[in-house]
């Protein structure tokens, strides 16, 4: 079945970007950046769609994804999936390794389905996370000495608690655990207990190991929206600041097997305005500041 599938857009999910459990180019940001990250993201979910696919084989995924890259660095033919984000690479004078570097993450998915530490978790995370916040910096201007570490933090830190939200999922579709072995073997916990129905007290312990760690890397990034130039994306990453703290703290006393750890629209509205609130509070407010939030329709 897999040999019949020759194109990424054959393995497409149907899954966009309002379906994130973060904002992705919200109308927070200036509709100048907002199709430049919108292309990134639409590449990067069918690459993702690719490495997921469950009746593609390793090798098959893999030619899929080489065939984007070529795609997108002109290497190759064109594809629908790649061309819109060359043409704003190509408009913006930026270089594509941000989503070659997804590319990579997705390659090691197709590859790889365990982790045996948080070194390695975090090497995963370096190419699966830390070029989404890159490249948005990047489109935004930023400097890359002055943030791309901060940034950093938070996407490694974002994608980890996606990986505790989804541990069970991930398993029981993909046969694929992000959470390390040694964590498991220091509780005594085992894979296997990612298929139940509910947690054991043994890998409940694991996700709250995981989730304090997860917890320390958002402090390290919290100082994010205070260093970045564009206030608008300052008030985005603020957003998903908090909203990526309180689902964490929940991580430490909810079970993700069995309870729901995502936010409703409500809560998630809420708490995303707390963030934004709070980042303003510890901004320093200029009259430009105001003019750059009123100076564009959403």
């Amino acid at each position: 079945m897999s040999a019949s599938l020759q194109t990424a857009t054959e393995t497409r999910s149907g899954k966009g970007h309002r379906d994130e459990n973060f904002p992705v180019a919200s109308h927070l940001i200036h509709p100048r950046h907002r199709g430049a990250i919108l292309a990134f993201y639409h590449f990067v979910r069918a690459g993702d769609d690719v490495a997921d696919h469950a009746d593609l084989t390793p090798e098959r995924k893999i030619a899929l994804l080489d065939a984007l890259a070529d795609a997108l660095t002109g290497r190759g033919p064109p594809d629908t999936e790649a061309a819109p984000l060359k043409r704003e690479l190509d408009a913006r004078g930026l270089p594509p390794t941000h989503a070659l570097e997804l590319l990579d993450a997705f390659r090691m998915d197709a590859r790889k389905s365990r982790y045996a530490d948080w070194d390695e978790l975090i090497h995963y995370c370096r190419y699966s996370a830390m070029p989404v916040g890159r490249y948005v910096l990047d489109v935004h201007g930023e400097n890359p000495a002055r943030v791309w570490a901060a940034s950093d933090a938070i996407c490694a830190a974002l994608q980890i608690l996606n990986h505790l939200q989804d541990c069970g999922k991930d398993y029981r579709n993909l046969d694929r655990v992000y959470i390390p072995q040694d964590y498991l073997d220091l509780h005594g916990a085992t894979v296997e207990m990612l298929g139940a129905d509910r947690a054991s007290p043994e890998l409940r312990g694991v996700i709250r190991d995981l989730a304090a760690r997860t917890l320390l890397l958002l402090d390290e990034g919290a100082v994010l929206p205070s260093l970045i130039d564009d206030l608008r994306l300052s008030l985005e990453i603020a957003a998903i600041h908090r909203l990526a703290v309180v689902l964490t703290r929940g991580l430490l006393d909810r079970d993700p097997l069995s309870e729901t750890v995502h936010h409703g629209k409500a809560g998630f509205a809420l708490t995303a305005l707390g963030g934004i609130v709070g980042s303003l509070a510890r901004r320093p407010f200029r009259g430009r500041n105001l003019r750059a939030l009123q100076g564009a329709s959403p």
